[in-house]
């Protein structure tokens, strides 16, 4: 009996002497892990801060750089290099709608951390996104037709009176005949001058709904990146972010530029643009300690939102940029800018596809 005691004694001595190391290194990884996640918090928030920094500049530089078209002649809306730029600009827009936005969206409303019914029985990505892009629609016919009733309802009332005044000052069938043609010709320049401004309407609406699905977009990628604790995570997204900023930049100032508004308007808007990411991150920094990026509510706002941007810019990029400029008379003229068209835009939807791998 003493001898198995003392067995007994040898053996938990001989275990505790194998096994403290190990448990003492277990203790010290616990510590450095503690202490490397502080120190990764303080790295993440350091890439964070030169994340708002350059995306800031990327984005204002990509908005400003067709709204310059006044200043530099190629950039101007009616020559050949524009047109190669927006079908560009057109092409990161799409990619992004279908390569960038609507997987995302596909993943956060199919994810394991929510429960299968009803998230896992509908597919509410794509649902979403089409109806999305049935209301950016809606929104764009309704919006074009209420400006151009408010702007055209007077018209006939100050047609009406030039005709009356016309008659009056009418002396003789001579000065009646001139008069008539002088009406004549005035309603001709009058129709094409409606015509110029019902186009300008139109872009100015195109302009306001594009920038409204990339903002949508852009708030929340921002929030996602600034949320984010990993540098695996945020060293990638702040190179392709900046990118992504200038290219969707260059495609919202080409629509602006041609909508013809005043420079305080146009500072507006880019300003809008420029600022609505760097906003998202430091959103996302303010509420990282309550944020969690795999809960039911997050992904289920972050899941709707992609999907409804992702219909917005979709419908934006095939229906009111590429298939506007792509049946422009000038565009189907000229072979060689027709065929620098299409390789522009495939160009920018391959740029930007590319980058979905890092972002």
């Amino acid at each position: 009996m003493a001898c198995n005691s003392v067995n007994i004694l040898k053996i938990k001595t001989l275990a505790f002497i194998l096994l403290y190391p190990t448990l003492v290194f277990g203790e010290c990884v616990c510590d450095v892990e503690a202490m490397s996640q502080d120190n990764n918090q303080q790295e993440a928030l350091k890439y964070k801060v030169i994340a708002i920094a350059s995306i800031l500049v990327a984005g204002a530089f990509g908005v400003s750089l067709p709204l310059l078209g006044k200043k530099v002649p190629a950039l101007r809306p009616e020559n050949d290099t524009f047109f190669m730029i927006k079908a560009f600009a057109a092409g990161v827009i799409l990619a992004t709608g279908f390569v960038h936005i609507l997987p995302d969206a596909f993943d956060n409303l199919t994810s394991p951390c929510l429960v299968e019914n009803p998230w896992g029985d509908f597919p509410f990505s794509g649902f979403v996104a089409m109806m999305s892009a049935i209301g950016t629609l809606m929104i764009d016919t309704f919006a074009t037709g209420y400006y151009k009733r408010q702007h055209f309802n007077c018209k006939p009332n100050k047609q009406l009176v030039d005709e009356e005044m016309a008659n009056e000052h009418a002396g003789h069938v001579h000065v009646h005949t001139h008069a008539t043609h002088g009406h004549a010709h005035g309603s001709t320049d009058s129709s094409y001058q409606e015509l110029a401004l019902s186009e300008i309407i139109r872009k100015r609406v195109i302009s306001q709904v594009l920038e409204l699905g990339i903002v949508v977009h852009s708030i929340i990628i921002g929030i996602s990146l600034g949320a984010s604790e990993s540098l695996d995570t945020i060293k990638p997204l702040l190179a392709a972010l900046s990118f992504h900023q200038f290219f969707e930049g260059m495609g919202l100032g080409g629509c602006i530029s041609q909508a013809e508004y005043k420079s305080r308007s146009m500072a507006i808007m880019a300003a809008f643009f420029s600022l609505t990411t760097p906003v998202g991150i430091a959103i996302g920094v303010g509420i990282s300690s309550v944020y969690k990026e795999n809960g039911p509510t997050a992904l289920i706002v972050q899941g709707v939102f992609n999907s409804a941007s992702a219909g917005i810019l979709i419908y934006m990029a095939l229906v009111d940029l590429l298939a506007a400029d792509f049946m422009n008379p000038i565009l189907q003229s000229n072979r060689r800018l027709q065929l620098g068209a299409n390789i522009s835009l495939l160009l920018g939807a391959g740029c930007m596809s590319v980058l979905a791998k890092w972002a």
